[in-house]
């Protein structure tokens, strides 16, 4: 367990760019985490829409889309398990390192077994491992600071540097290896780095001090066995509706966005209903509340990446330059860069800022209208044939997602520790990222309206509805600064 005198400590190491150590121990398994899932989900709908010719799976395009959608949005459903895991059960270091496990194993079905089966299986073990990790490690990048330390936003926003330096080098390196040597190798890419971060992990946990070792709220030893046979029931009952046809891949991304809203719903019930909460923290999460909302805009949008904006490259992007043909896949590794670039800015911004910077909620409002901003800029694009878009358009447009992420991303995740009551620390996150399921699960039930011929109306009417709703988050702020006890 971490001491008072090791909590009272910790806003004094400052040996990692001013932020505690232990936050590059976490900064290495996250970035290792992402180039393992960003590169497998960069080559992902490429491997089931493309013909079996090409090496893919020959799926129509519609369906393709629905499971990158579900697959993504299950990512972050099953956050809920992993927050449960780390509060009731493992603590959240050892629910991460099963985690970076679980994904492992994923990645190597996905690279070894053939068909649908394997991607089946695949997709499932690094959806669930991934929400293992990615809770526990946020959950603990949050523990590392004091209720009152001023560099928790600029700690989140290093530490979404090394989730997008492995989103950059992810769709790299696994996008050469497709087109050199076919999609299994990219997979088989994913899970050796998946590996790397494993070993890394284990080398530099000591720098935790114990952090993540405790069980905040140990599940009865009597309960177990009902928990057990539950999770058994799911796993047998999902089973028998994609073996009896019932899933339909088309359906997937709604199926998985019904049961996330579902679950956020429940989530939010059993949290504002506990005895464990006083009224202090319930009104800091009725605050969360229209953030919620907006974050579920926001990704929506956003997600559309591995969706959309991933056939738009496939099949409508000018992606020639000097003659060679950039792979649609790297296309994915252009938000990152920007990313790269610019988090350590922001990160720098809001520190020099203090007191100063935009509220949480004023920076979710400028995430989401930013977004929509970007979608709007996709019209002047609109309506030309196969390879006409300029690359460098997109490339503008993904600077624009860039700014609206670290406008709203970073900062949810930090919101969500700061706001968590204290026998929900990793539930709480666990509810961010139920909002980022349900915009994942959202960007694949939108892409099947997606079209050449439909592109005009179809980024117009997104565009507009996420500068509306940033609109309401804008003139909510005041309430909800007053519920998070901020005025």
């Amino acid at each position: 367990m971490v001491t008072t005198d090791d909590a009272a400590a910790r806003p004094l190491d400052r040996r990692f760019f001013g932020q505690p150590w232990g936050l590059a121990t976490l900064f290495s398994i996250e970035t290792w985490e992402r180039f393992s899932f960003y590169g497998m989900q960069a080559i992902l709908a490429y491997y089931l829409y493309y013909t079996v010719a090409q090496g893919g799976l020959g799926l129509d395009r519609s369906s393709a889309t629905s499971i990158v959608g579900a697959y993504g949005g299950l990512v972050y459903l099953s956050t809920i398990v992993g927050a449960w895991l780390a509060d009731r059960v493992l603590g959240a270091d050892r629910t991460l390192l099963t985690g970076a496990v679980v994904i492992m194993a994923g990645h190597i079905s996905l690279a070894l077994l053939p068909g649908l089966w394997g991607v089946g299986i695949g997709l499932v073990l690094v959806a669930f491992g991934s929400g293992a990790l990615k809770t526990s490690a946020t959950t603990m990048v949050g523990g590392l600071y004091e209720p009152g330390d001023r560099r928790r936003d600029a700690g989140f926003s290093l530490y979404y540097m090394g989730v997008n330096l492995g989103g950059f080098l992810g769709p790299l390196a696994t996008g050469a290896a497709q087109r050199g040597a076919g999609f299994h190798l990219g997979f088989g890419l994913a899970a050796i780095g998946m590996g790397v971060g494993l070993i890394g992990y284990v080398a530099m946990r000591g720098s935790l001090r114990g952090l993540g070792d405790g069980v905040p709220d140990p599940l009865p030893r009597s309960q177990r066995r009902r928990w057990i046979v539950t999770a058994v029931v799911a796993v047998v009952a999902v089973g028998a509706a994609a073996a009896g046809g019932w899933l339909r891949a088309d359906r997937l991304a709604t199926v998985v966005a019904v049961v996330t809203a579902l679950a956020a719903l429940g989530l939010f019930a059993v949290i504002l209903r506990s005895a464990h909460v006083d009224a202090t923290e319930r009104r800091r999460v009725v605050a969360f509340i229209p953030l919620f909302g907006a974050s579920v805009v926001f990704w929506s949008l956003y997600q559309q990446q591995f969706t959309t904006v991933a056939v738009y490259a496939d099949e409508r992007l000018n992606r020639s330059i000097g003659g060679w043909e950039v792979p649609a896949s790297w296309v994915q590794s252009i938000n990152p860069v920007f990313i790269i670039v610019f988090a350590g800015v922001f990160a720098a911004l809001w520190t020099a800022l203090g007191s100063a910077q935009p509220s949480a909620p004023a920076k979710f409002a400028l995430g989401t209208g930013l977004m929509g901003v970007a979608f709007l800029c996709f019209l002047p694009m609109s309506g030309g044939g196969p390879g006409s878009a300029p690359l460098l358009g997109l490339v503008g447009i993904l600077l624009l997602f860039t700014f609206a992420e670290l406008l709203l991303s970073p900062v949810g995740l930090s919101l969500a520790t700061r706001l968590a009551p204290r026998a929900f620390t990793s539930q709480m996150v666990a509810l961010f990222f139920l909002s980022v399921a349900l915009g994942t699960a959202l960007s694949g039930v939108l892409a099947r309206w997606y079209s050449a011929d439909s592109e005009v109306p179809y980024f117009l009417t997104l565009g507009l509805a996420s500068l509306a709703v940033a609109g309401l988050v804008a003139a909510a702020t005041p309430w909800i600064r007053r519920g998070m006890g901020e005025a």
